[in-house]
């Protein structure tokens, strides 16, 4: 059986050092094959909360992927850096940022969805370009074709049912051809509570997993992870809570809950 932790919006800046430190236990003690790390790691995108969210993944001592989210952008009010430079504060993770996966059995894919400028208000909301798009494609066609796949990106391309929203631009479509490609499940974060909605796609089922935060900033959820485990081609998604002992398996029904 492989097991993967789900991890996402720590925001290293407004973290939670009590939730963060059962993580690591978590880790320590359980020994997954990999973390998946789902975007926003830091609050506001400086060099400091770079540092220590690296020094944090680095010291769980498995193989980490990080995805890119909306608070990893250095903010508006410092436009320069956010157009021209927005990832030079990256260097404590450089090496683990959109990074594939390859497990037995498993691939997980990277999907870019943040976006320094949009056609809207809210930069905040997810977008899928077509390059990045394209990558994930790409990727997902040079996988073994026996293996599980796994798409890792910050916003659900398309809502979850919980209370915060993703809006993502051309996300529904990403996951008609994500489905199309073979992927089995698209991993996301950024509204801070955890679901896992099946979604059909022309008959082939594609599952939308989204984990909670180990931030302060929590909504329904208290501070949690995912816990994914796999058999083949078949997996569960299960909620670890900050507090609780048993895991509690995620259903349609049980969104957020």
């Amino acid at each position: 059986m492989i097991r993967l932790f789900h991890v996402s919006d720590v925001h290293f800046g407004a973290e939670d050092p009590a939730a963060l430190a059962w993580f690591a236990e978590r880790v320590a003690v359980e020994k997954p094959d990999a973390v998946i790390m789902t975007g926003d790691l830091t609050m506001r995108a400086t060099k400091r909360e770079f540092q220590a969210g690296g020094e944090w993944l680095q010291s769980l001592g498995v193989p980490v992927t990080v995805e890119v989210g909306n608070h990893d952008i250095p903010y508006y009010w410092d436009p320069f850096r956010r157009f021209f430079a927005p990832y030079q504060r990256y260097a404590a993770v450089e090496r683990m940022i959109e990074k594939p996966l390859d497990l037995p059995g498993v691939t997980v894919v990277p999907l870019k969805t943040t976006a320094r400028a949009q056609w809207r208000w809210n930069w905040s909301k997810g977008r899928v370009s077509l390059s990045s798009l394209r990558r994930a494609l790409a990727l997902i066609e040079q996988a073994p074709k026996d293996h599980l796949i796994l798409v890792a990106a910050h916003h659900p391309l398309i809502e979850g049912g919980t209370k915060g929203t993703a809006k993502t631009r051309n996300g529904d479509e990403a996951l008609t051809q994500l489905a199309a490609a073979g992927a089995h499940a698209v991993l996301s974060g950024h509204v801070h509570d955890p679901f896992d909605v099946p979604v059909d796609r022309h008959g082939w089922i594609i599952r939308m997993i989204g984990a909670g935060t180990l931030s302060k900033r929590t909504r329904k959820t208290p501070p949690a992870f995912n816990e994914i485990r796999i058999e083949g081609q078949g997996f569960e998604t299960l909620v670890r809570r900050f507090g609780e002992t048993a895991p509690h398996v995620i259903t349609e029904d049980m969104r957020a809950g």
